[in-house]
């Protein structure tokens, strides 16, 4: 799965004041992604908000990044849920003709046992008709996949070919680089470790930054695929500051606050998700100020 190793981008979802889905502002900021150099895009994940996206919300705007993206780049669609059999449904009765695979995140809230995540992928993997990346975030889940699990599922099932790794362990992404099947990706669903992780055998990112300075992230994530660590890590440090701006008050309200700045789009979210503070904003209008 090459097309799905380098710099994917969770693409924001922008709102008008009203908080109607501005559109215009989606095709500016899919273009600019693709004019930058990002590998592939992500459309439906945590950071464009799916959760508080109504079902024919979520249709048009998978159809606007089919129109728009012209298939100039791969896009990967989210479709995951708490609960098996829905997301079953979902992916059996959504046409995904324009993507070229399914992101699809770990139960939440449902807390299920290492033997019920494997369960639930398993029924995934038996349904979907595109190559799946498994999702851990266990800061939004509430529980790890455990690398055990996840090398069992991709030892088992050919269609699940890669795990977005959130949970923030080294350790773990490691351990997972080691044991994986040759083919299986790993990657980093951490903007922070995302270097690291393509350093060690990964397969790069999905990143949230990577839509607010694309140029380089995409060019450090490169660098880090090809063992060029020095030069890798002059981006990475010039990077860093703003990773830790733009999730201080969670995402999406830092990369949309970012994106602002940079006048792509407003800062409107929906509830319960709120605009970032004026301090935040300050603080990453001056990161970009001395960015530049």
């Amino acid at each position: 799965m090459k097309k799905f190793i380098g710099t994917g981008v969770a693409v924001v979802t922008p709102f008008k004041q009203d908080k109607s889905i501005d559109y215009d502002a989606l095709t500016n900021i899919i273009n600019h992604q693709i004019d930058k150099g990002i590998d592939y895009l992500v459309v439906l994940g945590s950071t464009a908000e799916a959760a508080t996206l109504f079902p024919d919300e979520k249709e048009r705007i998978r159809q606007h990044f089919i129109k728009t993206a012209e298939g100039r780049i791969p896009l990967v669609v989210g479709i995951g849920g708490n609960n098996t059999l829905q997301v079953v449904d979902e992916l059996k009765n959504t046409d995904l003709s324009g993507f070229d695979g399914v992101l699809s995140v770990s139960p939440s809230y449902n807390k299920p046992s290492q033997e019920g995540i494997y369960q639930h992928y398993k029924a995934i993997a038996a349904v979907s008709p595109l190559p799946v990346i498994m999702y851990n975030v266990p800061g939004r889940t509430g529980m790890n996949m455990d690398p055990a699990t996840v090398i069992r599922l991709a030892k088992d099932f050919t269609n699940l070919v890669g795990i977005k790794e959130a949970a923030g362990s080294m350790p773990q992404i490691l351990e997972l680089i080691h044991k994986k099947p040759k083919d299986f990706l790993i990657i980093s669903g951490d903007d922070l470790l995302a270097l690291p992780l393509s350093l060690a055998g990964g397969a790069g990112v999905i990143s949230v930054i990577a839509q607010g300075v694309p140029t380089n992230f995409s060019k450090m994530i490169r660098l880090g695929l090809n063992g060029k660590s020095k030069e890798a890590f002059e981006l990475h440090y010039k990077i860093m500051e703003s990773i830790d701006l733009i999730f201080e008050e969670g995402n999406p309200t830092g990369i949309k606050a970012l994106l602002y700045e940079q006048g792509f789009c407003g800062r409107t979210l929906r509830l319960p998700l709120v605009a970032a503070t004026k301090e935040l904003q300050v603080r990453i209008k001056e990161f970009l100020n001395n960015y530049k």
